[in-house]
């Protein structure tokens, strides 16, 4: 992209703005250097890497990068061979501390959110923990040695330390000395040169031996170094000396490790700056509300209520604009000071921004094309006349443009063809938008020449557009109207003013009858035009609150729906516990008449108890449950005496004795007859109609003597298993005669040896359809029940 370009755009004030939210240095030369890309591919990983820091700087904040800094040049001395000072070597702990907190930031965020881009990137920094902790315990966070730093240097400063204060306690002593302390200028103890020195008067010198290491400006005052302590502040230099050479063979050890590690250092340190960067891009985005915009490669720009970035946003007026659809060039005209500068600025600016990777200060939906190249050949708006070097200039640059531009490129020229002869311009102009238009660009264009509005009107695949201007306050709205050429507006803001009216009705018969009309019907545009939008954003709102409420009412029945779904759960759970704790009471109530029917040989009619249970379920509530579901089809006609039918409360089957009453029947249910409702039963067969349909048959009679002793218990308890088996088999015909539907047989619980065997039996036996242990209340494992088929 070529530079000047960037800088008419005005591209660079906003890297200068990027810049200011970058945390490092890497990352601040990340941004100075950003330049649009031309692949549609990595302009859409750019943006996409963008998105995910400012979903994470919307979630959590920005991270800190505090601490790290760029150490690339201590690494490159570190891979040669010098050796790095503490301050290089805290920088570079420092910086792995925080490349680390880094890394774990984004990877706790990515347990939550997918931010892929970023979790790879940072996922690469090697975490050199062991070289950090090797210089944390050599240098503090004063980048000072420390005592720890190797046993050698800890002895030596011991040294030091003592020998001060060695030094110190003569001095003290000799200072308060009367002989002495006369001759001095302050009874005080300094340093000159690393030696311990005392202020003596300038006019004892000769009284005074010793070293003459420095004096006062005035020369009142000689610092001298006592000849008792010259041997000793020796001696605090020997090892003075002994300490540099020790802290550096450290500094030597430690440079080495970082040499080791300085090609992983370096990958971090850049990882480091594109994820400052990143983050930088974000954090601009939250602070202009741009959003992230569609990319293409196919021309087609659409920009909803886009603002220029450099502009107060209680001043910017938002710009909607589509273009690459049903028209590739748009030919603004109108007035001066109008805003056709700024729209082309800001079309150009927000594409620079987005082939750059940035969000875009615009609305949701918004599209950007990523174009080879963006040319503009813009100059002063404002200026009121323009000399033919400024003209030569204009041609000049748009040359330069015609040789460069591709079918892929973006061209935008103001008030081209301007500084001229209006009849020569307007012409070279035409023929210059014409051109540019057959090669393909994505064009938008302003000028003043009234010329081109026939041209965008005529010519397929260009519109005009023009900058709304506000007649009642002679004040342009610097709003963009695309579809509606310029009106000059000069005899209105000249009637506003108060020219007077035979000048104006002069002039206007001086116009031309055709060009009075097009005006006219330029006028006609925008009124229907402003009528339209008025319309249109009244039925927005209309929307906008029909949803709104739409939204509001689904809730609020969404609500009631929940509540009363949970209304009547609470009924039904309330009831079952009700009905629950009721059948656990009435089984241990049956149990308990079981055993003393069995013990006083009382006689406890079975046909009660199933009755009494049936009662119990029937007060369960069951949820969804609704009468008759289990019937199998309708009733094809009336139950009469004779006919076989199945009771739905028992599901049981018998034999209609006698209709009682039109709405109940006498039903024999084995031993047992029992008034049932005409709606509990179902009609399975009539033995007479069979009968007339069937050919007589010969048939053997099996004729029941013993209804009135069958029992539904059978008693084992004592037996061995080959009497229970023939005692079982007979009690089961029985029962099948009978029509009973279960059975119980009492083995004891024991060996458990009849118990199998028993159940052995009933698993093969033709006649029994199941059987179970007793539950709790029915005898446990000491009963088993059969239902019978």
């Amino acid at each position: 992209m070529n530079d000047k370009i960037l800088h008419t755009l005005e591209y660079r004030k906003i890297l200068n703005t990027l810049t200011q939210y970058t945390q490092t240095s890497m990352g601040s030369l990340r941004a100075e250097r950003l330049m649009p890309e031309t692949d549609l591919e990595a302009v859409k990983d750019l943006l996409a890497a963008t998105d995910q820091a400012y979903t994470v700087d919307r979630l959590k904040g920005n991270p800190s990068f505090r601490g790290i800094t760029d150490i690339n040049d201590a690494l490159k001395r570190a891979r040669i061979g010098g050796t790095l000072n503490p301050h290089e070597l805290l920088a570079t702990s420092n910086t792995i501390h925080g490349s680390r907190r880094i890394k774990r930031f984004v990877a706790a965020i990515h347990e939550d959110e997918k931010i892929d881009i970023l979790f790879n990137l940072s996922d690469l920094i090697s975490e050199q923990k062991l070289l950090e902790d090797a210089i944390r315990l050599c240098i503090d966070e004063t980048a000072e040695v420390l005592d720890s730093a190797s046993a050698e240097l800890s002895q030596i400063r011991r040294e030091l330390r003592g020998g001060e204060v060695r030094i110190r306690e003569k001095l003290e002593s000799m200072i308060r000395s009367q002989s002495v302390a006369k001759m001095l200028q302050d009874q005080l103890i300094t340093i000159r040169g690393d030696r311990f020195v005392i202020p003596v008067k300038a006019e004892y010198r000769s009284h005074f031996g010793g070293i003459v290491h420095d004096q006062s400006g005035s020369g009142a005052t000689l610092f001298i170094e006592p000849e008792s302590i010259v041997a000793m502040n020796n001696k605090l230099r020997e090892t003075r000396m002994r300490e540099e050479r020790e802290i550096e063979v450290i500094l030597q050890k430690l440079t080495a490790q970082v040499g080791e590690q300085a090609e992983l250092l370096s990958i971090d340190v850049d990882l480091i700056g594109q994820l400052d960067f990143i983050f930088a891009k974000a954090r601009l985005a939250h602070v202009m509300k741009a959003s992230l915009p569609r990319m293409n490669d196919r021309g087609y720009i659409k920009l909803r209520r886009g603002r220029h970035p450099l502009i107060p946003t209680d001043q910017v007026v938002p710009l909607d604009v589509e273009l690459g659809n049903s028209y590739t060039s748009i030919i603004v005209t109108g007035p001066n000071t109008g805003g056709k500068t700024v729209t082309l600025k800001t079309i150009g600016l927000l594409n620079l921004m987005a082939m750059s990777g940035l969000f875009i200060p615009a609305e949701e939906g918004s599209q950007m094309c990523v174009f080879d190249a963006i040319y503009a050949d813009i100059g002063d708006e404002q200026s009121i006349e323009q000399s033919l070097s400024t003209f030569s200039s204009h041609m000049t640059n748009i040359i330069r443009i015609l040789s460069q531009m591709t079918p892929k490129s973006l061209v935008l020229l103001d008030e081209v063809g301007a500084g001229t002869d209006p009849a020569e311009g307007s012409a070279l102009a035409i023929s210059i938008l014409e051109h540019i238009h057959r090669m393909g660009c994505r064009m938008i264009a302003t000028t003043h020449y009234s010329e081109l509005k026939a041209y965008a009107y005529e010519r397929k695949g260009v519109i005009n557009a023009s900058m709304e201007f506000d007649i009642n306050t002679l004040s342009p709205t610097y709003r963009l109207l695309v579809g509606v050429p310029g009106r000059s507006n000069a005899f209105a803001i000249a009637e506003r003013l108060g020219l007077p009216g035979s000048i104006l009705e002069f002039a206007r018969g001086e116009v031309k009858e055709e060009d009075q009309r097009v005006e006219h019907m330029i006028a006609s545009l925008e009124e229907n035009r402003h009528t339209a939008e008025v319309e249109r954003e009244k039925a927005e709102q209309v929307r906008k609150e029909m949803e709104e409420l739409r939204q509001r009412h689904q809730q609020e029945l969404q609500k009631l729906e929940e509540q009363k779904d949970k209304l009547v759960d609470k009924a039904r759970a309330e009831a079952r516990q009700i009905v629950d704790k009721a059948r656990s009471e009435a089984e241990e109530i049956i149990a308990d008449l079981r055993k003393i029917a069995q013990e006083e040989g009382a006689s406890v009619k079975e046909h009660k108890l199933i009755a009494a249970r049936k009662r119990l379920d029937d007060a369960e509530p069951q949820q969804g449950k609704k009468t008759g579901g289990q019937r199998s089809a309708k009733q094809q006609r009336s139950i009469e005496p004779g006919d076989e039918v199945r009771v739905y409360s028992l599901n049981q089957k018998g034999h209609v004795v006698e209709m009682s009453g039109s709405k109940e029947a006498v039903v024999q249910l084995g031993i047992m007859k029992m008034k049932v409702a005409l709606d509990d039963l179902e009609l399975l067969s009539n033995p007479a109609a069979n009968a007339k349909q069937a050919p007589k048959q010969h048939a053997t009679v099996l004729k029941r003597t013993r209804d009135a002793n069958i029992r539904n218990e059978l008693d084992l308890r004592g037996a061995n298993l080959e009497e229970a088996l023939i005692e079982v088999d007979r009690f089961i015909d029985e029962a099948f005669l009978g029509n009973l539907g279960q059975i119980y047989i009492i083995h004891g619980k024991g060996t458990g040896i009849l118990r199998t065997g028993i159940q052995d039996y009933l698993r093969k036996h033709k006649h029994v359809k199941s059987h179970r242990l007793g539950n709790y209340g029915e005898g446990g494992n000491g009963v088993t029940i059969a239902e019978l088929k």
